[in-house]
C-alpha cells in the first residue's frame, strides 16, 4: 500500500523540551490506523505538524504527497480534521458553522450532493443545524466538527479523540459513518484514550511515548507478542502437568477454575495437554490493547511514583480510557 502519511526521524522542540524526538509514522492508504499515548507523549504535536500548524525542527514529513508547512493551503482541501476539544463562533448557527468550514478547505455548501451528505449526517447525529453555537453542549459542539469533517469526503480524517462529549449511541452512529468514509477509499489517522474504540475500528496501531514509537503494527501481529489468558474448570482436574510446557506462565487454581496465562503465538501446542485432561469450561481470551499498551506504559508509571496502573477502567459504557483522558498531548 502507499503511505499516506509518513514522517522519518521528526523532531520537534519547544526549548529544551523535545516534544517530538525522532518518530517514525506511517499511515497507509485506506486504513484506519490508531495513535496511541497519554497525556505529554506527543499525539497533539504529531497532529499539529501533519496539519501544517506547526513546523518540524528536523526531519521529514509527508501527508498525501505534500510538506504541510509549505504546502498547508494545498493540503487541506484533501483532508478533514476533528479536535477533541471543538470551539465554535457563538452567533453563527451550527449549520453556518458547517458550511463555513467546508469553504475554509476550499470545498463548496451550495452544492447539491454537499448539502444532501450534509442533511444526512445531521439527521443520523441527531443535531439540530439552526441553533446558535453558544447554545450547543460539549457534545453538539463535537457533532458540529464531525458533520463537518464527514460531509466533505475528504481523502485523509485526521481525528484527535473524535467522540469526546458524544454518548454511547452516537459514537456508534460515528463509527458507522468512519467505516463508510473508509469503504469510500479514505484513509483515517485516529487519536484516542478510548482502546476499546482502536480495538474496534482500527487496523493498525502505532504507540507513542516520549514523541518516538515505541511499537506498532496490526493488531494481531502484537499479540503474538504477549500472552492469552486462558481458564477452565478444575472439578478434580490434575492440571499440574501444564506446567511442565514451557508456553504455560502462572497457572494457579482460583475460585474453582484452573488459571494461566500462555504465549499467544504458542497457544497451540497446549490445546493437545488440555483435551488430554478433558477439561470443562474451556475459555481463551485473547490479549487485549490495555495489555498492549501496558506493556510500554506500566514500568514508567511505577517509576514515577504514579498508580500501577496507567489504563483505568471506569464507569464509562464499558469503555477503557487511558488515564488523564480529559487532557490534551
Amino acid at each position: 500500500m502507499n503511505a499516506v502519511v509518513q514522517t522519518a526521524n521528526l523532531h520537534k522542540h519547544f526549548g529544551q523540551v523535545r516534544a517530538l524526538d525522532g518518530l517514525d509514522l506511517e499511515v497507509r492508504s485506506g486504513e484506519i490506523h490508531g495513535f496511541l499515548g497519554p497525556n505529554g507523549a506527543g499525539k497533539s504535536t504529531t497532529l499539529r505538524v501533519l496539519l501544517g500548524l506547526a513546523r518540524a525542527t528536523s526531519g521529514s514529513v509527508s501527508v498525501l504527497g505534500f510538506e504541510p508547512w509549505t504546502q498547508a493551503a494545498e493540503l487541506h482541501r484533501r483532508l478533514a480534521y476533528v479536535p477533541g476539544d471543538v470551539r465554535l463562533w457563538p452567533n453563527l448557527s451550527g449549520g453556518e458553522t458547517i458550511d463555513l468550514l467546508s469553504r475554509l478547505r476550499g470545498g463548496t455548501a451550495d452544492g447539491p450532493a454537499y448539502r444532501r451528505r450534509k442533511d444526512r449526517l445531521c439527521r443520523v447525529f441527531d443535531f439540530d443545524p439552526a441553533k446558535k453555537g453558544r447554545a450547543y453542549s460539549k457534545g453538539n459542539r463535537q457533532k458540529v466538527a464531525l458533520i463537518a469533517a464527514l460531509a466533505t469526503e475528504a481523502e485523509l480524517y485526521l481525528l484527535d479523540e473524535p467522540t469526546s462529549g458524544l454518548d454511547p449511541l452516537m459514537e456508534e452512529v460515528f463509527r458507522g459513518e468512519l467505516l463508510a468514509a473508509v469503504d469510500r477509499g479514505a484513509t483515517v489517522l485516529l487519536s484516542s484514550h478510548i482502546l476499546s474504540e482502536v480495538e474496534v475500528l482500527c487496523h493498525r496501531v502505532s504507540i507513542i511515548r516520549a514523541g518516538r514509537i515505541v511499537d506498532g503494527g496490526t493488531l494481531e501481529s502484537l499479540r503474538h507478542l504477549t500472552r492469552s489468558e486462558v481458564s477452565f474448570a478444575a472439578d478434580g482436574l490434575e492440571p499440574e502437568a501444564l506446567a511442565r510446557l514451557a508456553a504455560v506462565h502462572d497457572l494457579a487454581v482460583d475460585a474453582g477454575r484452573v488459571r494461566f496465562s500462555a504465549d499467544s503465538d504458542r497457544i497451540a501446542e497446549v490445546l493437545p495437554a488440555l483435551g488430554a485432561l478433558g477439561v470443562q469450561g474451556l475459555t481463551i481470551v485473547p490479549p487485549s490493547l490495555e495489555e498492549l499498551f501496558l506493556r510500554h506504559y506500566g514500568d514508567a508509571s511505577v517509576s514515577a511514583g504514579a498508580p500501577a496502573q496507567p489504563v483505568a477502567e471506569g464507569n464509562h459504557g464499558g469503555r477503557r480510557h487511558l488515564l488523564g483522558a480529559r487532557g490534551r498531548s
